[in-house]
C-alpha cells in the first residue's frame, strides 16, 4: 500500500484528536483552569485549560505550513498560551477564556490543518523550515516540523492531561 507523507501526517493527527476529546469528555467546566490538587495539596502542573489554550497556537500554522489560510489566533492567546508564559491556577475564572472558547479554538485549528494537509501538494513538505534556532536544527523542513507539531507535541501535552486527570480523580480516559 503507498501512501503519500499528507496521508501519514494524518494518521497521526487523527489519533491525537480522537485522545483529546476522550480526555476532554468528563473535564467538570469549573474544573478546567485549576491545578490539580489531590489530597488537597496543590500541584504545579499544567491544567487542561493552559494545555489545549497552547496547543491552540499549532494548527493554524500547520494550516499555514501546508498551503492554506491560517484561523486566526484569538485576542490573548499568543500572550496566555505561549511556551513562555507560566500556567496558573484560575480559582476565579478570570485569567483563561472558558472551556468551550478554547477547546472550539483547538479542535477548528487542528480539523482546518487536517484539511489543509490533505490538499496539500507533496512538494511543500520539503521546503526548509522557517524557524530560527534549535527548531531549525532539530526538524530542518517544513514536514518535519508539521510531523512534530500534528503527533509528538500533541502528544506530550495530552500526556499532561491524563496525569491532571488522575490527580483530579477523574482515571484515565
Amino acid at each position: 500500500m503507498s501512501r503519500s507523507f499528507s496521508d501519514v501526517l494524518c494518521d497521526s493527527l487523527r489519533l491525537t484528536l480522537e485522545y483529546a476529546e476522550l480526555l476532554l469528555k468528563d473535564v467538570p467546566t469549573d474544573r478546567f483552569a485549576r491545578l490539580a490538587c489531590p489530597g488537597g495539596q496543590m500541584v504545579t502542573s499544567n491544567h487542561p485549560a493552559f494545555l489545549c489554550g497552547h496547543l491552540s497556537l499549532y494548527g493554524p500554522k500547520v494550516m499555514g505550513f501546508a498551503g492554506a489560510d491560517e484561523l486566526e489566533v484569538p485576542d490573548q492567546f499568543e500572550e496566555l498560551f505561549s511556551q513562555h508564559s507560566k500556567c496558573v491556577d484560575d480559582a476565579d475564572g478570570t485569567v483563561y477564556p472558558d472551556m468551550s472558547t478554547i477547546t472550539e479554538f483547538f479542535f477548528s485549528g487542528y480539523n482546518g490543518a487536517l484539511e489543509a494537509i490533505l490538499a496539500s501538494d507533496a512538494a511543500v513538505w520539503g521546503r526548509p523550515n522557517p524557524s530560527q534556532g534549535r527548531m531549525a536544527e532539530t526538524f530542518p523542513t517544513v514536514g518535519s516540523l508539521a510531523n512534530f507539531l500534528v503527533g509528538g507535541h500533541v502528544m506530550l501535552h495530552l500526556g499532561q492531561m491524563s496525569a491532571w486527570r488522575r490527580m483530579q480523580g477523574l482515571g484515565p480516559a
